[in-house]
């Protein structure tokens, strides 16, 4: 089976950090959140996956430099402007020689256990042109809706409906088995939304079928999400995601090569190669990336600090995104969802509550 997989956007919601890393490329617990989605294409029997780039497409291809991940074969299609949905699909089915087989499409950004196998077992059964995966949310007014009747048959798509006024809260999860007779109904040369003008074709000609699970799903778009990604890693909700080599202390850290853990841990820590906590520092349900430190009398609370970052004495940070070579100064505090830049700097004493920076 073969994988196209969209990962075109800026992640806009997630900048600064998305300044100079594209989403996709962002760590989930020591490997890129792309690594993660290649070893679950891979664990189902996915031997190529064709990305479909635009932003910053360098990163992905000095990140996997010959071309392989998972025992997985990684080919690029960069987008020279952005088609939308569809039209990347299109764009990618092309550039990637995916047009005489039926294929699956996964977004980048989306982090989940769904058994694809099982997916395409109920695409053949059904015989129709797509088959999209869908996932239960509490509020499913940001998201595609749904509805299907008691067979699987898609009977209308509705994107984004008015709070409250969804008529069920399946969504659109971000996964697709395509008949290549899906990329002739994408009209070339022009952005063409896939939700809101090809899977609404579709489901006029009663050719697009969808299977819901409740499998883990987590769209990682915002900060909120993308640290959520990373605790629902550590907490063990996802137990089949691989750690990078790691030791396993005895106090519940994962420990890469050359870290150490002289603080005090509670909950779960992942710490990344030479990365170190110092005596008095405190730390609990937080990633470290590679030569973190953590200075005595710290305190790091439900956070991702990225490589090479410090966090000075006495300095506070919880449920926040702390960027690259960034340096939280001495007594600083840092909290409520704050997102800290690569190299960004915060001032000892300094007090950021939902911060950007920089902007």
């Amino acid at each position: 089976m073969q994988a196209l997989v969209l990962v075109g956007g800026q992640g806009t919601r997630l900048r600064p950090l998305t300044y100079d890393v594209p989403k996709p490329m962002l760590p989930v617990v020591g490997r890129p959140m792309i690594a993660r989605v290649i070893e679950w294409l891979g664990l189902h029997g996915v031997h190529r996956v064709v990305f479909c780039l635009g932003y910053r497409s360098d990163a992905f291809v000095e990140a996997f430099a010959d071309g392989h991940w998972a025992g997985v074969e990684l080919e690029y299609a960069v987008e020279d402007e952005p088609l939308d949905t569809a039209g990347a699909i299109r764009f990618g089915a092309m550039q990637g020689g995916l047009t005489d087989e039926r294929f699956l499409v996964v977004n980048g950004d989306i982090l989940t256990d769904l058994d694809l196998s099982g997916l395409l077992a109920f695409h053949l059964r059904h015989g129709g042109e797509a088959t999209i995966a869908l996932t239960p949310v509490e509020d499913p007014s940001a998201y595609g809706v749904v509805p299907t009747d008691d067979d699987g048959r898609v009977i209308a798509f509705i994107e984004k409906p008015p709070r409250g006024e969804a008529p069920t809260n399946l969504i659109n999860a971000g996964t697709y088995v395509l008949e290549p007779s899906v990329i002739d109904r994408i009209e070339p040369g022009r952005r063409v939304s896939i939700e809101r003008e090809v899977f609404p074709a579709l489901v006029k000609d009663r050719q697009l079928y969808a299977m819901a699970s409740d499998v883990y799903w987590l769209d990682t778009g915002t900060p909120e999400r993308y640290l959520q990604a990373q605790l629902d890693v550590l907490g063990g909700s996802r137990p089949l995601v691989l750690f990078p080599d790691h030791l396993m202390a005895e106090s519940g850290a994962r420990l890469a090569p050359g870290a150490r853990m002289d603080g005090e841990l509670s909950g779960y820590c992942f710490m990344g190669p030479d990365a170190y906590v110092a005596p008095g520092a405190q730390v609990a349900d937080c990633v470290l990336g590679e030569g973190v430190r953590v200075e005595s009398g710290a305190r790091v609370v439900g956070s991702v600090i990225l490589d090479g970052a410090i966090i000075e004495e006495g300095a506070v940070v919880e449920r926040s995104l702390v960027g690259p070579g960034v340096k939280v100064g001495a007594g600083a505090r840092v909290h409520s969802l704050s997102v800290l830049g690569s190299g960004a700097s915060v001032m000892p004493g300094a007090v950021l509550d939902s911060a950007r920076l920089p902007v």
